[in-house]
């Protein structure tokens, strides 16, 4: 007689699919790489203290040009208020933000961590723009301290010569307002630039390029050259800083405010919308 005996079948339990990355915590993730960064802080401490050194620099010089003067400045020149936002200042900030929006990039092309992104977020979209946000907030914060901490302490240097003035001063709101979005928006077009160029000697090359060399090409004596001109950030960068309006008997051409802040618009949202486009459509 035989017995029959039952053989248990062991059946492979499926793999369940983790879920997908929710974008908070892609944002986390990207803050951890950004923090991580050995060279981040130190990068953004000594530019702080060069931009506010720089406008430290420029109230001196005014302060001693007013030393010979025995005149109470009841009412201080209109340029007086814009030595906290000197060009060499700001046009370092401008470098920094740029290359530094394009390691954020450039850094996982350069290391290979990309297919490791790739691999735990799909949506490569959706790295983009977390990338994007956690640029544009970090260099907001920088961009809004050296504005503010330069102008308080150029202010009160100029104060030694009755010539400081206040916030509400004509202009310097405007002037505050863009200077501190120049770091986030230079930021973001480095960082479109690093996503379509995915080279970091090329990339930082050509973000000085495109941001401080090229609007020297163009001249604002003809209508063409100038409506080039003044589509550039540091052009309109300027003119938003500047407190004059333009004199109508010039033969230069000058940029509106109201373009100056359209242009400061247009550029982070086009590098950031090509960036996402560029990047879902070719390989890692």
């Amino acid at each position: 007689m035989t017995i029959a005996t039952s053989v248990p079948t062991t059946t492979s339990a499926a793999p369940v699919a983790a879920p997908p990355a929710r974008f908070r915590d892609v944002l986390a993730a990207e803050w951890i790489k950004m923090r991580s960064l050995r060279s981040t802080p130190w990068t953004i401490a000594l530019t702080t203290l060069f931009v506010i050194g720089s406008a430290v620099a420029a109230a001196v010089a005014d302060y001693n040009n007013l030393a010979g003067s025995h005149t109470s400045l009841r009412q201080p020149p209109d340029f007086l208020p814009f030595d906290a936002f000197p060009p060499s200042g700001y046009m370092t900030l401008m470098l920094v933000a740029g290359s530094m929006g394009a390691i954020t990039v450039v850094s996982e092309y350069s290391s290979g961590l990309i297919r490791t992104t790739t691999v735990a977020v799909p949506a490569r979209g959706t790295v983009v723009l977390a990338k994007a946000v956690v640029t544009a907030g970090v260099w907001t914060v920088v961009g809004t301290v050296v504005s503010i901490g330069s102008f308080l302490v150029s202010q009160a240097i100029l104060d030694g010569r009755h010539a400081g003035v206040s916030i509400t001063h004509p202009g310097v709101f405007r002037g505050l307002a863009a200077s501190a979005l120049l770091a986030p928006v230079c930021a973001l077009v480095g960082l479109g630039l690093g996503v379509l160029i995915r080279h970091s000697a090329a990339t930082m090359v050509t973000s000085a390029f495109t941001l401080l060399m090229l609007p020297t090409l163009f001249e604002q004596s003809k209508r063409w050259s100038a409506d080039v001109n003044h589509a550039m950030l540091i052009t309109v960068w300027r003119r938003l800083v500047q407190n004059w309006q333009p004199d109508p008997t010039s033969r230069m051409y000058t940029a509106t405010v109201t373009g100056s802040w359209i242009v400061y618009a247009v550029w982070p949202l086009a590098a950031v919308v090509l960036a996402v486009v560029v990047v879902r459509r070719r390989d890692v």
